[in-house]
């Protein structure tokens, strides 16, 4: 079974799948060419678990805004 793409993977499946990786390199038991795909795979969801704790951050700043007189604005999931 093919690994899901990290952008498809909920953050919390994302963080477990990145904390086996970190387990299974810190072992030193591992081949380099496998090391280094799940390297690459590690960073892979290293920065989509970034982006989307960063859009989490955005939601929640914009919820704590308790300004009721302001305006509404449209939250932009692509701004980092």
């Amino acid at each position: 079974m093919a690994a899901k793409k990290p952008e498809n993977m909920a953050f919390e499946a994302a963080l477990d799948e990145l904390d086996s990786i970190v387990n299974e390199l810190e072992s030193g038991d591992i081949a380099l060419e496998d090391a280094l795909k799940k390297f690459e795979r590690g960073i892979a969801l290293a920065r989509t678990s970034q982006q989307k704790l960063t859009q989490a951050e955005q939601r929640v700043e914009i919820l704590l805004q308790a300004n009721d007189e302001a305006p509404l604005t449209k939250f932009d999931a692509n701004n980092e």
